[in-house]
């Protein structure tokens, strides 16, 4: 059988910014409408090892079936080598044969996708009179999440900040965390912190937060009271009550509960929720990523992919 195999330089090239996001729109549409299984990601994390592998599956039916599988590894460590933190691959398969179609780079997809979908929430949550855009983190993360708010609301002035000291393209940088909160508009938290980045206290009337850099129930970036006090928004409810730290940490406290998450970002889409509710109200995304934002952005590359002849084709 014939796999298409693209790396990364390929991977960004055929998956813009301004096109992934309406790209995850339609995948996060389809999945409030239940047409795409997306169970919860597989973690293994060995005991006293800092890095670890999940395994993302999903699958659509329909017309065109389709099948998807990210194996990917994440190393803390990486940024510090200059390297993504995020390793592996995401793969397609024929929705009808199983046979392989594509095996493509993750990180670009990763990159990509995650920032779009903050792009999605961006544009359905945050006011439309933004001046100001704060980004915590400046690595992989923070580069793609200037492109995506950029691509969603004008700014008058991005400020970043990061605990390495690195500067972000594009951005001016300050001297703490609490200096680019108290500015932002919107703001993009994209650490490997384990411990908050935010107070409640720093954060202006209306802002809009994407809270991205916490993927698992150990870690978190905004404290108790900014969950408490903002409308939250979440990419899907079960992967939140599951792997959320930012979410689980208050939940523990006894602070918030399920009934805290106002929508899914599917649920705006669709109309069967309500979203920003006054242009004081503090709004809140919590991403986590998931599988079937996985399975949409690569078949967007793969379909470009066999358009433009790109990649390599091997027999598998």
């Amino acid at each position: 059988m014939d796999v298409r195999i693209i790396d990364e330089h390929d991977v960004r090239h055929l998956l813009p910014m301004a096109e992934c996001i309406d790209a995850m729109a339609d995948a996060l549409a389809s999945l409030g409408r239940g047409e795409v299984h997306n169970p919860l990601r597989f973690v293994i994390r060995p005991p006293d090892e800092p890095s670890l592998m999940g395994l993302m599956p999903a699958h659509r039916g329909g017309e065109s079936p389709l099948w998807s599988l990210k194996a990917l590894t994440i190393f803390p460590g990486n940024s510090a080598r200059g390297l993504d933190s995020h390793q592996g691959f995401v793969a397609l398969f024929d929705g009808e044969t199983g046979a392989p179609r594509a095996i493509m780079n993750a990180g670009g997809i990763t990159a990509v996708r995650t920032a779009a979908v903050s792009g999605v929430a961006t544009r359905l949550l945050a006011r439309d009179d933004v001046k100001t855009l704060a980004i915590l983190g400046t690595g992989t993360q923070g580069r793609s999440h200037l492109d995506a708010m950029q691509a969603v609301r004008s700014f008058d002035r991005v400020v970043s900040w990061s605990a390495s000291g690195r500067t972000l393209a594009g951005a001016e940088s300050v001297s703490s965390a609490e200096e680019a909160v108290r500015e932002a508009d919107v703001l993009c938290t994209v650490t490997a912190l384990a411990e908050p980045v935010v107070e409640r206290a720093w954060l202006k009337p209306g802002v809009h937060i994407n809270a991205v850099g916490s993927s698992i129930p150990t870690t978190r970036e905004l404290d108790t009271r900014t969950m408490v006090d903002a409308a939250l928004f979440v990419d899907r409810r079960e992967s939140t009550l599951n792997e959320a730290g930012d979410f689980l940490f208050p939940q523990r406290e006894g602070a918030i509960g399920p009934e805290h998450i106002r929508a899914e970002l599917g649920e705006l889409l669709l109309g069967d929720a309500e979203g920003r509710r006054s242009a004081e109200e503090i709004t809140v995304f919590k991403s986590l990523g998931l599988a079937v934002e996985d399975l949409a952005a690569a078949e967007y590359v793969l379909e470009r992919a066999e358009a433009e002849n790109a990649g390599s084709v091997v027999s598998l």
